[in-house]
């Protein structure tokens, strides 16, 4: 994990938008809306979210037919890397004869297994010298539809780096392998790569996001990065773990009763940075770098409170024996449950194509067939949409009050997996953390997600709900903006989208 990559805002945050605060009433008062209820109804037919697993039988968890990722082939890269740097100055630096090493021995394992291959020159934003990209694709699935798996291959100058990152490299590797092994029936496309230039800024995944157009930008549906993932006193965290990407990979580990955490120590700090500003949806695991765990995160995963979570990191020391064996193995699993999830077909013979299945989600043609306070619907001003130029705006009004909308929405029986998801942008004059205006997602009578002024920010953020449970039903999805008696709260809801995964 790099250093030197730093965060600026994340791609759902535009700067330059204006961030006003209307007095109560606010000008939205002027343009009372009649109050309605706002309903999605929805119907429903795919699977649910996998049953309980002990570690140490994860089949239980594994329904879609995932596999059982050897840990032992796992090390065996990992001996590999090691090797190579010892060969090489005791380092597999991406401007070094270690990292062209690694790249080959990557290439070679995946040319073998049937893998199309491609090392990739980074020509701009990379250090002098600095070695390729190297990315595979797998043949099968849909060409429009790519679920991307990413780690670094470099390592710090300092040591060999088999913590960092040798360890996702090498989980990635095995799963790659694994795949080409199974060859099971694909409903979308798999890519790998291993990044170079990493430790020196992310430059490596930054130039080829850079380099793609953005068609091609828009077929990545999510990127998966693996960054440090046996941390030796480490813990078990997951990028954006509340994200609609992040479902499999959260549902695997519940299910060993990890209890994962947010990956607040690596934000911005991995390749998985450079695909979301351009606004493709990230998640990954990780186990931690040089913060210390606490004293409740070493109470339920074990380890040393107060210690970093990996204390070779960067350093020489980041050795064979600095390698979490039982984490290694938790996330080698963890990647092949998410491909698979992602990727592979159920087998049930039926396809789910989900394509328009929300209509005028982004509330660009007019209100129909939204019905309820349709007219909070428009290109308002004062506030920005997320895309195009209008949204539904609820609330605002500084007044008690409810606002709403509608819509009926079809999934194929074919669906594995539904999620609804939007992207919501939270504006207020209430001050504090207590929740005085709220918006929430119901499916029936059930509350999926509650918001307040208390989540307000800068911009838009994308928020997602699992539809899971509904499998085969019919149910009526509600979003309700509720305020109290004084002080705005405006929920700007726009690109509303029913997708698969």
């Amino acid at each position: 994990m790099s250093l030197l990559a730093t965060p600026t805002c994340p791609c759902h945050v535009n700067p330059a938008w204006p961030t006003p605060r209307p007095p109560p009433g606010g000008d939205k008062v002027k343009r009372r809306l009649a109050v309605a209820g706002v309903s999605l109804a929805v119907v429903l037919g795919c699977g649910t979210l996998p049953a309980a697993a002990t570690d140490s039988a994860p089949a239980a968890v594994t329904a879609a037919a995932a596999p059982d990722v050897d840990v032992n082939k796992v090390k065996a890269h990992l001996n590999e890397f090691s090797a190579i740097a010892g060969r090489n100055g005791g380092n597999r630096h991406s401007t070094g004869q270690g990292y062209r090493d690694s790249v080959a021995y990557v290439k070679g394992k995946l040319q073998a297994a049937g893998y199309t291959v491609t090392e990739q020159p980074c020509t701009s934003g990379c250090t002098s010298g600095a070695g390729p990209n190297l990315i595979a694709e797998w043949p099968g699935g849909d060409a429009n539809n790519v679920y991307m798996f990413g780690a670094h291959l470099d390592s710090v100058s300092a040591g060999p780096g088999m913590n960092d990152n040798g360890s996702g490299s090498a989980a990635l590797l095995e799963n790659a392998l694994t795949l080409a092994q199974q060859n099971p029936t694909l409903r979308n496309r798999v890519r790998f790569a291993w990044w170079t230039d990493e430790e020196q800024g992310l430059n490596g995944s930054d130039f080829y996001v850079r380099s793609l157009s953005s068609t091609e930008r828009g077929r990545i549906k999510s990127y998966y990065n693996f960054d440090m993932i046996a941390s030796t006193n480490g813990g078990y965290f997951i990028n954006h773990i509340t994200s609609s990407a992040a479902a499999p990979m959260k549902a695997y580990w519940d299910s060993l009763g990890l209890q994962p955490e947010e990956n607040t120590e690596g934000a911005g700090r991995s390749d998985d940075y450079p695909f979301e500003q351009y606004g493709i949806p990230t998640s990954g695991y990780a186990m931690g770098a040089s913060a210390r765990k606490t004293s409740a995160q070493a109470a339920k995963w074990g380890g040393t409170s107060g210690s970093a979570y990996d204390p070779c990191y960067h350093r020489s020391c980041d050795t064979l024996t600095n390698i979490n064996t039982t984490g290694l193995d938790r996330a080698s699993d963890g990647i092949a449950y998410t491909l698979w999830q992602r990727a592979v077909d159920s087998g049930t013979g039926t396809s789910c194509d989900l394509t328009g299945a929300v209509t005028n989600g982004g509330f660009e043609s007019g209100t129909s067939p939204w019905t309820g306070t349709t007219a909070a619907i428009g290109a308002h001003s004062g506030r920005p949409a997320h895309g195009g130029t209008r949204f539904a705006w609820l609330g605002g009004n500084g007044t008690t009050g409810t606002e709403s909308l509608s819509q009926t929405v079809t999934v194929p029986a074919g669906c594995t997996q539904a999620s609804l998801n939007y992207w919501l942008y939270i504006d207020t004059s209430e001050t504090g953390s207590t929740a005085y205006d709220r918006f929430t997602v119901k499916a029936g009578s059930t509350t999926l997600a509650t918001l307040s002024n208390a989540n307000a920010g800068s911009g838009y953020v994308q928020r997602s709900v699992s539809l899971s449970a509904y499998a085969g039903q019919t149910v009526t999805l509600t979003f309700t903006a509720t305020e109290d008696y004084s002080l705005q709260t405006s929920f700007l809801l726009d690109d509303v989208t029913l997708q698969n995964g």
